[in-house]
Parts: C-alpha cells; structure tokens; sequence
C-alpha cells in the first residue's frame, strides 16, 4: 500500500468562524452600565471637596485635639441630639478622625459616587448620600451614646443604592468591570474593622446608611438612558 501525497501546492483553507463558536456575553440586549460613565462627576467632586474642606478646618481649629474637641466641633452624639442640637447629624457626616480616617472614605466615595451619579444624576445621588448619611446617624444616636464622625454611612448608602439598582435593572443592564465590586468590597471589610477597633467609628451607622441606601435604590427612578 503506497502512500498517499498531498498535491505540492496547496494552501491551507481559511477557517470560518461561525455564530454558534462565539462565548455569548449575557442576554442580548442588555446595556453596558458603564458606558458613557464620567469620572469627573461634579456632585461627587464636589462631596469630596467638601469633606476635605472641613478636614483642613478640623486640622487648624485643634478639633483633631481630643475626643471633646471633636464633640465642639460637631460629632454626632447622642446628649447632643437629645438637646435638640439635630444639626450635629449633618455635621458628622463631613467630620473624620485623622487623615487615615478620611482617604479611607474618600477613595469609595469617588468610585461609588461616580457610578450612583451615572445611574441617577447628581441631584438625586447627592439625595440620596445625604438620606443615607442621615438614616446611619439616627440608627448611630439610638443605640451608641458615644461621639461619632466620619462619611461611611453615608457611603455604605451609596453602595446599598448601587446594589438595590443593578439588582432591580439586571435584565437591563451589565457590569463590565468586575473589580469595582472588589475594591467596594474590601473598603467595607475595612470600615467594619475599623468600626470594631475605634470608638469614633460606628458600626451602626454603616448599617442604617447601606439598608436606607438599598430602599432608595429600589424606588427612586434611574435616568432614562436605563429604562426598566
């Protein structure tokens, strides 16, 4: 029996892809959540700017001193609140114990404001930080009578509005970048340590402020460009 040859020169034939080779990326249809996603939101910016701005004051009014100097200085604390002193749960919330305290806020507050901001516009982002920051430091004065600062709260609102949101629009909308869930997740880790390790740090108030966020996330309609 001979062997068989291959005629001299013959190229080899192209490979055609067909439909059912591809990987299908989820439903068709659904919209790319972060397309068209601005990292200068100019609400977010402008809740850094703002807590910066007080972190500054607090470093040249000696608020940074002491615990009682911070109580002065506007830390929510639950004698204050029963005084009728309701300003002090606005106050707090732009308020951080030490440099540490503040960078470890501001950065998920850059990456969830942005993506809250995207999914609802400023104006309602920046309602709904505030609700949740509120909502923590109501939950915070109940149960804690020790003095408190700091923006978790109302940051842990913002990532339970961004949970309740995608989960509400999942048939409509992606994620495409999955570290943002990573990095959100290991900031809140964090923040419940630092709950457990700092007597100015409340544990309550990322509670209150991530279930208030989550509610609002659920009722508050999205821009139109994520139509459910």
């Amino acid at each position: 029996m001979s062997d068989r040859r291959l005629p001299q020169n013959t190229e080899p034939r192209p490979l055609v892809i067909s439909a059912d080779m591809l990987v299908a990326d989820g439903p068709s249809g659904r919209i790319d959540f972060e397309h068209g996603m601005r990292l200068a939101a100019p609400a977010t910016l402008g809740l850094i700017a703002g807590c910066v701005a007080a972190f500054i004051w607090q470093s040249g009014a000696g608020v940074l001193d002491d615990e009682a100097a911070l109580v002065r200085g506007g830390a929510l604390v639950q004698e204050g609140l029963l005084r009728g002193e309701l300003w002090r749960l606005l106050s707090s919330m732009f308020l951080h114990g030490d440099l540490g305290h503040l960078l470890g806020n501001m950065v998920p507050l850059f990456i969830l404001g942005v993506a809250c901001e995207h999914a609802f516009g400023g104006a309602k982002a920046s309602a709904i930080y505030l609700a949740a920051g509120l909502a923590g430091g109501v939950a915070t004065a109940v149960i804690d009578p020790r003095p408190t600062v700091g923006a978790s709260g109302a940051v842990f609102g913002l990532m339970g509005c961004l949970v309740a949101v995608l989960q509400r629009l999942r048939a409509k909308v992606r994620m495409r970048d999955a570290r943002i869930a990573f990095v959100v997740g290991l900031w809140a880790l964090w923040q419940i340590g630092q709950g457990f390790a700092s007597p100015l740090v409340a544990n309550f108030a990322h509670v209150g402020g991530f279930v208030a966020g989550g509610l609002l996330g659920l009722v508050i309609p999205p821009r139109l460009e994520f139509p459910e």
